[in-house]
């Protein structure tokens, strides 16, 4: 019998890593991490076979520090999910929402509840490390005047009892999550990704080095880049998709750790690996200072909610 895949997800058991993780890997063995970066870590040693990491939210945006180690690591992303967020309060049993004092969770899922803390001012918003965490912490220690803030998932792992149900804002609250897994041993170079050119399935300008990495079907590919200097920059790196019709679902800028008041643009565009968009990619890096492709993978489609 085939071993189940090892998944590591930065937060505890019962999060929603941990339920996107067993919806696009059914089956999975789940490895709860304390910090983003051991989640990596444990990709690139092998000790996990992949990982899920939660990329950006519909409310609050882009997972930063998952940006910066995407660009960081030798990794590569083979698979997006969106997940709805349902966001509960939760405490041990026989604790009654009238004796509730104070809410644990993660400050970005306190901030999607703002209406329920304006509804109910006895209760104080109290950040903790992770949501699943906060309802752990609340019924493992049996606090008598307190509840912790988290999906569905988090009342099933640790036995919390939902005293409401549905409580953020907005309803149409989705997070995207990320597959993604080592790159293989055939791999360029393992650092200094900030100095090198890669071509479409990474490696250095027409390397085909990731190709066994990337799954069938695949029409959507995330990159990095970081432009040179000089005067329409920018516009001549956009234009490279608009001459071949290609189609860009998301851009935006982040700050290139190491090197203040450099930036570097994620582009997610809809083509796979063919050679329009190889041909973008070749043309790219004759403007942009390096270019990473951080995967190749099938798209979901709009999540209408």
């Amino acid at each position: 019998m085939k071993a189940a895949a090892k998944v590591a997800i930065q937060g505890e058991r019962g999060s929603f890593s941990h339920e996107a993780a067993e919806q696009m890997l059914p089956g999975c063995t789940v490895i709860p991490c304390a910090r983003s970066a051991e989640v990596f870590d444990r990709v690139g040693s092998g000790s996990a076979h992949a990982a899920v990491i939660p990329i950006e939210n519909s409310l609050a945006g882009t997972v930063a520090e998952h940006a910066d180690l995407l660009v960081a690591r030798e990794v590569f992303i083979q698979a997006e999910h969106r997940l709805r967020i349902v966001h509960n309060l939760m405490a041990a049993p026989g604790v009654k929402l009238s004796g509730v004092r104070r809410a644990f969770s993660h400050p970005v899922a306190l901030d999607q509840c703002r209406d329920f803390f304006r509804h109910h001012p006895q209760i104080e918003p109290a950040p903790f490390y992770d949501t699943a965490g906060s309802v752990k912490h609340v019924v493992g220690q049996r606090l008598p005047d307190a509840a912790g803030i988290a999906g569905r998932h988090a009342a099933r792992e640790y036995a919390g009892k939902i005293l409401l149900a549905g409580i953020e804002d907005d309803k149409r609250n989705f997070t995207r999550f990320l597959l993604i897994r080592r790159r293989g041993a055939e791999r360029n170079t393992k650092k200094n990704t900030n100095t090198k050119k890669v071509g479409p399935r990474g490696g250095v300008a027409s390397e085909p080095a990731y190709g066994r990495l990337i799954p069938a079907g695949a029409n959507k590919t995330s990159i990095a880049y970081k432009l040179k200097n000089q005067a329409g920059a920018l516009f001549k790196s956009l234009s490279v998709f608009a001459l071949r019709d290609i189609s860009l679902s998301k851009i935006e800028s982040r700050p290139l750790r190491g090197r203040p008041w450099e930036y570097v643009f994620y582009v997610d565009f809809l083509r796979g690996d063919d050679e329009p968009a190889r041909n973008a990619l070749r043309h790219l890096g004759e403007v942009a200072e390096f270019v990473k492709v951080l995967g190749v993978y099938p798209a979901v489609g709009p999540t209408l909610g």
